[in-house]
């Protein structure tokens, strides 16, 4: 059933077939929409994300002074370069992280004060990360404790090169959308390379962007175009597909039109280390680019399920997948997963390390907490219920290995999947009725 007051009840999965869609990708969502707002021109936006945090980047740039006719899709009014206006009152990002880093970058490039918060659990998430290059790049940002709201006295930013502690797309994209509008050329050094659709967009809108190795640059000064895009399906959503497929016996699944970055599928080789049947289809029968997204279609069948780890590398380019990849290992038994070096998880919408342990642990399913990931060892579940603890990717994984439980399961904080998957509930029903 669909979840009520936060409360969810996982209907049995024997088989998975059929094709189904997901809904466009959020970091792309977010990143056009940004753009979109301080393009010259009106742009117009197919498959925006229909999450809560993807509605929270839109009613900020509103606030901004951004013009938005929702309809099928969304029509923005961009204002130019530097055109954004002081807000009337506290943006508020809701639960998106996304929000909140992509736009600070922009709020650094403005000569006015903003305010820019969220709610409790955005409130405890780290932003110094964000807050340091931004001060350094000449914006003044107060944050108690480093944390929000912050409080953003925009400048007339100056180029940095710069080089984060930690890989973080979000990160490099706030430096590089404040260089936007930076004198002089800003550059980041990424100590391992994460997702590429800041870079892919800014191209995609009419900015030329430098790579060379692991370095990424901008000159500020240039002015972006209006665009027509489609946004693709996210494969951080197909994943919970994938698991499904992946772990339930005689299953064959088709996910059309899903973003397939390169630096985005590297979970699709997990899943084959983990024994599914992976083939990558054209849609349509032809490859095909979103503006210069590729995308394309995931047919996933049922395998040889067996154990498997992610290594620290590997962590940058899987940290909104790994909870889903828990729910493989889950749902199967004898099998096993191991993830280190994930410091990052823990400071997510909810620690998502220790949460993720509970919440397992409570379906009867042993886990191995350590630092910096765990060890999961596989069920299937025998049933229970698990708290999310309001984190939409903890409420999927749980959903999804309960639906393959001996006994029922039930899941508080399920309702957190509006924030990025709204139709998450009824979608699986109807795969649970063989539709």
């Amino acid at each position: 059933m669909a979840p009520l007051s936060g409360f969810a009840v996982v209907p049995h999965v024997s088989r998975v077939a059929g094709r189904l869609q997901v809904p466009g990708d959020k970091s792309i969502s977010h990143r056009y929409a940004m753009l979109a707002g301080i393009a010259d021109g009106v742009s117009r936006l197919h498959g925006y994300a229909p999450g809560a945090d993807c509605a929270a980047t839109l009613a900020c740039l509103e606030a901004l002074g951004v013009r938005i006719d929702r309809g099928p899709s969304l029509t923005i009014h961009g204002r130019g370069a530097g055109g954004l206006k002081p807000p009337s009152a506290p943006l508020d990002a809701a639960n998106s992280g996304t929000s909140m880093r992509l736009l600070s970058g922009l709020l650094a490039a403005h000569s006015f004060r903003s305010v820019i918060g969220g709610d409790a659990s955005l409130s405890r998430r780290p932003m110094r990360r964000v807050i340091e290059p931004l001060e350094r790049m000449g914006a003044r940002i107060a944050a108690a404790d480093g944390r929000p709201p912050l409080t953003i006295d925009g400048a007339l930013l100056r180029a940095i090169e710069y080089t984060p502690e930690v890989p973080s797309a979000q990160v490099k994209s706030a430096v590089l959308l404040a260089g936007l509008h930076a004198a002089g050329r800003t550059s980041v050094i990424e100590p391992a390379p994460t997702r590429d659709h800041t870079e892919r967009a800014f191209q995609a809108f009419g900015v030329r962007v430098l790579r060379e190795g692991t370095r990424i640059a901008i000159d500020g000064g240039q002015r972006l175009h209006a665009v027509d895009a489609h946004v693709p399906g996210d494969i951080s959503s197909a994943v919970f597909w994938i698991v499904l497929a992946a772990g339930t016996p005689g299953s064959d699944l088709t996910i059309e039109g899903v973003g397939l970055n390169p630096s985005r599928t590297g979970v699709l080789d997990v899943f084959k280390r983990a024994g599914a049947n992976i083939e990558i289809l054209p849609p349509d029968g032809g490859g095909h680019l979103a503006l210069g997204e590729p995308i394309g279609s995931i047919r996933v069948r049922y395998g040889s399920p067996q154990s498997f780890e992610i290594t620290p590398d590997e962590v940058p380019g899987l940290i909104d997948e790994i909870p889903g990849l828990a729910a493989l290992a889950a749902m199967q038994p004898g099998i096993s997963m191991t993830v280190r070096g994930a410091h990052e998880l823990r400071v997510k919408e909810s620690d998502r390390i220790t949460m993720l342990a509970r919440g397992f642990g409570a379906l009867g399913i042993a886990v191995e907490e350590y630092p910096d990931g765990f060890t999961i060892r596989g069920g299937p579940p025998a049933g229970g219920e698990a708290d999310a603890a309001h984190d939409h990717r903890l409420a999927m994984a749980f959903a999804i290995a309960g639906s393959r439980a001996r006994g029922e399961v039930h899941i508080t904080g399920a309702d957190a999947v509006a924030v990025s998957y709204p139709g998450f509930f009824r979608e699986l029903e109807r795969i649970a009725r063989g539709q």
